[in-house]
């Protein structure tokens, strides 16, 4: 029986752009820190304080109420999920 020798795969590159770190302005700084981190990592951050202070919409979980940190970022009292990338480009210098 012959065997299959395993190759190793080269290591996958991460996309320099989303990796490349970004400083938060004031109002995106008091919910994911004043330090320049990825575009990822704001993302992530934005979602755990939603989670942390539930404000997903009870009845349509793309939409995301707005407490008094949001909706300084947003301009508005609810916004949906998909938002939020569009946001971080307004709130971040490269």
């Amino acid at each position: 029986m012959r065997v299959k020798e395993e190759v190793p795969m080269p290591a996958a590159k991460a996309n320099s752009k989303f990796m490349a770190p970004l400083t938060p302005n004031e109002n995106l700084g008091e919910i994911v820190g004043a330090k320049p981190i990825p575009r990822t990592e704001i993302v992530k951050k934005m979602w755990v304080y939603i989670k942390k202070y539930n404000l997903q919409d009870k009845k349509n979980k793309r939409m995301i109420n707005c407490d008094e940190k949001l909706t300084k970022l947003f301009g508005k009292k609810q916004f949906s999920m998909f938002d939020i990338g569009g946001m971080i480009g307004k709130n971040v210098k490269k």
